[in-house]
């Protein structure tokens, strides 16, 4: 299913707790563009009745069903891109625009 790395989630964590909203799931969604490209939204929120709820390196994550086929054996990591500018970012072997790399961890 959906995993989500070490250093993802101590910056989930981190936005958690200077947001004030420790407690909440992040909620993951994903779109296919007209493109084929994927679009990836994440955010803080309760669980609803119908979410598939997980849990990935104590992060507790919800998405709504639609969502799962799109997420399925994807990872979310935060990296730096470039000298000092870190980002979160989706690694998934479902979107076209992925490419695999060797990765440290």
């Amino acid at each position: 299913m959906f995993r989500v790395t070490a250093a993802a989630a101590a910056q989930v964590k981190v936005a958690a707790q200077q947001g004030g909203m420790d407690g909440l799931a992040l909620r993951l969604a994903a779109q296919k563009k007209p493109d084929g490209s994927f679009d990836y939204r994440m955010g803080f929120d309760e669980a609803k009745d119908e979410d598939i709820e997980l849990a990935s390196e104590g992060v507790k994550i919800v998405m709504a069903p639609e969502y799962v086929p799109l997420l399925d054996e994807a990872t979310l990591d935060f990296v730096e891109l470039e000298e000092g500018d870190f980002q979160f970012i989706f690694v998934n072997p479902r979107d076209p625009n992925y490419s695999p790399a060797p990765r440290e961890s």
